[in-house]
């Protein structure tokens, strides 16, 4: 489990194709690294990923075709964040890292000291993104401001933009959604 609070940029530094996949290596962009085991799991964009290797500050997962089918991919810049314990601060939204869909930038326009970011998610997600609700981009917990149809908008505060990847994206841009975990199971609650 994630909160949504990333920790660190990072930057694959090598990818490796396999057989039904691919093996990166990360540099976790000053995100320590000394309390992780092999086997335990990185957030990778939104990603849970597992670690198959660390090395100072470089570590290694391997990654699926499935996963591969289901997100934007990996390349150039990340965020990162660790899981958490069970001691740690939920400063954001209870994540799981499995992204439910890949959605699209549709604008992203300065709003004063701010960016306001409007992203097209799958129809079939549409039903699970609520006004003043969580969701997900990219890995980072964020607050829903409005839903028009597929559509929802998102306001990024500078502290945000400034410690995520979210400053480079642009109309256009793909991003991993993951919708609000308490919304899937009221969801299959009601279908019950």
């Amino acid at each position: 489990m994630f909160s949504g609070i990333i920790a660190s940029i990072g930057k694959i530094v090598r990818a490796e194709p396999l057989a039904e996949g691919v093996r990166l290596a990360i540099d976790s962009g000053g995100m320590d690294l000394s309390d992780v085991n092999l086997g335990d799991s990185i957030a990778v964009n939104g990603v849970c990923l597992t670690a198959i290797a660390v090395k100072g500050s470089v570590f290694e997962v391997d990654v699926s075709k499935e996963t591969l089918n289901c997100t934007i991919g990996f390349e150039g810049e990340v965020n990162l964040e660790k899981a958490l314990r069970l001691s740690d601060r939920l400063g954001g939204h209870i994540v799981s890292g499995h992204v439910d869909g890949v959605g699209e930038v549709a604008s992203f326009e300065p709003a004063g000291e701010c960016m306001h970011l409007v992203i097209r998610s799958p129809h079939s997600l549409s039903r699970y993104i609520a006004a003043k609700g969580s969701i997900t981009v990219n890995g980072v917990s964020l607050t829903v401001n409005r839903v028009e149809g597929d559509d929802f908008e998102i306001n990024l505060i500078p502290h945000t933009l400034a410690m995520t990847t979210l400053k480079s994206i642009h109309a256009g841009s793909r991003v991993n959604l993951e919708i609000d975990m308490l919304a899937r199971y009221v969801e299959r609650m009601m279908g019950a």
